[in-house]
């Protein structure tokens, strides 16, 4: 069991949430409110994406991302940055027999291009989404093959961000490994097990511990589920050794029928690790952990 514990909160991400809950996170502003709410309430780190401001859509627009960290970094609030850099990964195939068809979803760029905004924000972490998944039912792959993530495990590195490696498989989980054989992560890695995806690995208790003891030796990891999975998840990685993730992005519902907020999430996750006898995290004392130097 881990009884120090880092709470990160993912605030808004970019799936199809805006319209199915009365105030998922928009506008940048928006969404560093919402991370400045969810530090209040404990949490450690804020992982963040933003989103176009009109349509509610995920975006990579640098200026979206900036005026997002600017106002985080000016609010006086300390809390740990973490920047999504998985946008620029979608494939909409083409339906039936014309796969090269590409859908209006398609939102494909280049494993550098992908690190725009962190080569200009240097956040303390970003992700590293570490393999290509059929992303839910329907005709949408997110694509990250094994050469654009050396190529951006490089650029992270030479950045001195910390890259938090995003695995939403066993296989993402292989290759995470074979990036730390090849030289391009530094000790200790950050693991992130994401479970609840379809069609990645399921969120439960005998896949988080499969991928936990898959993990290779001294490395740090997180594990969250999806939708009401979220909590029995939080318990689940704390039991294992690992740290944890809530928010919105990833569960829209602090109780059946009740919307969520970031706030409220990181509060019920908070009370979950304390009733189990450990503690949560500083953002100073997750620095600490993580080896990171205070950015902004």
């Amino acid at each position: 069991m881990n009884n120090e514990v880092i709470v990160t909160c993912a605030v808004t991400g970019a799936g199809d949430t805006v319209g199915k809950h009365p105030a998922i996170p928009v506008t940048p502003r928006q969404i560093a409110d919402a991370a400045i709410e969810a530090a209040k309430a404990g949490a450690t780190v804020v992982h963040c994406h933003v989103r176009d401001p009109h349509t509610g859509k995920g975006s990579r627009d640098p200026a979206l991302y900036r005026a997002l960290v600017d106002h985080i970094r000016s609010s006086g609030v300390d809390v740990i940055i973490n920047l999504t850099a998985g946008m620029g990964g979608d494939l909409q195939v083409g339906a039936g027999e014309s796969p090269l068809a590409f859908g209006e979803g398609t939102d494909l760029v280049g494993g550098l291009t992908r690190l725009l905004h962190v080569e200009e924000l240097r956040p303390e972490i970003c992700t590293l989404d570490c393999g290509t998944l059929n992303f839910g039912d329907g005709d949408f792959i997110y694509v990250s093959t094994p050469n654009q993530l050396r190529a951006g495990a490089q650029r992270i590195r030479e950045l001195g961000v910390k890259p938090e490696l995003e695995v939403f498989d066993t296989g993402h989980l292989w290759f995470a490994k074979q990036l730390l054989a090849e030289g391009l992560l530094d000790a200790p890695p950050l693991f992130q097990l994401c479970l609840g995806i379809p069609w990645g690995a399921p969120a439960d208790t005998t896949t988080m511990k499969a991928m936990v003891d898959s993990l290779p030796p001294g490395a740090i990891w997180a594990g969250f589920g999806i939708g009401r999975m979220q909590m029995p998840m939080v318990a689940q990685a704390v039991l294992l050794g690992g740290h944890v993730r809530v928010g919105l992005e990833d569960n829209l519902w602090l109780d059946r029928g009740v919307p969520a907020s970031n706030g409220a999430l990181v509060e019920r996750a908070i009370e979950l690790i304390t009733r189990m006898g450990a503690r949560p995290l500083t953002p100073a004392e997750g620095r600490a952990k993580l080896g990171l130097a205070k950015r902004g």
